[in-house]
């Protein structure tokens, strides 16, 4: 099977942008006298310190010399682009830039040295899982006390003291309440009356409730109409 080759626009542009980058670096090495091999040598020293001090970057973030590496290696290749495009008479360089082309090699050695060489962090240990088993909740009950012992108890005498008879007093009964004589013959009317509608005597609550007297006067009556 073929595979299909797609091409990706992002790659198309990174490949434009690295040989524009390197033919401006090339361009301004020939300018500043370093011809021939040497002047296709110093984009590809620019090029490989930005790459290491990316990869320094991705591994530990928070190094500074790897940012500081970058940002020269960056700085070269972006004044290699502006000074070719037009700012800079290719035919006429500036000494200063004369003595910084030709000290490129050495710092490029410099910078690539201290990258390659820089301690890596060592990732933090995992912590280990704790085989012992854990030792589990013991729940200690107390066991109560047992009661005190009392002494056996005494068996009870036979012979039980003689208790006094204790006589009841006779209960007196409660005094009549007095009935007044026209009270009680109109209390004899309605008893005759009853006893003729009923047959029967008439009973101490139907006489308190013809009468509306209390209780006690109900009862003197009764007794009175025996």
């Amino acid at each position: 099977m073929f595979r299909t080759l797609r091409l990706d626009p992002v790659l198309i542009q990174a490949v434009i942008a690295g040989a524009l980058s390197f033919a401006h670096l090339h361009d301004l090495a020939a300018a500043a006298g370093q011809d021939g091999w040497k002047a296709w040598a110093y984009p590809v020293s620019v090029d490989l310190l930005l790459v290491a001090a990316w990869r320094r970057m991705r591994k530990d973030g928070g190094n500074r010399e790897a940012w500081l590496w970058f940002a020269i290696a960056l700085v070269a290749s972006l004044g290699a682009n502006v000074a070719t495009a037009g700012l800079l008479d290719m035919t006429d360089v500036p000494d200063w830039l004369r003595i910084l082309v030709a000290g490129w090699p050495a710092l490029a050695f410099l910078g690539g040295t201290l990258l390659a060489h820089a301690p890596t962090p060592e990732p933090e240990p995992a912590a280990e899982p704790d085989l012992e088993p854990a030792a589990p909740d013991l729940a200690v009950e107390r066991v109560p006390d047992p009661p005190p012992e009392l002494p056996p108890a005494e068996p009870a005498s036979q012979e039980s003291p003689s208790t006094p008879e204790v006589t009841p007093e006779p209960v007196t009964p409660a005094p009549a309440a007095s009935v007044p004589p026209a009270l009680l013959d109109h209390a004899r009317k309605i008893a005759d009356a009853h006893h003729a509608q009923t047959g029967a005597p008439i009973d101490t609550a139907t006489l308190r409730a013809r009468l509306g007297i209390p209780a006690p006067l109900a009862d003197s009556i009764a007794l009175q109409l025996a």
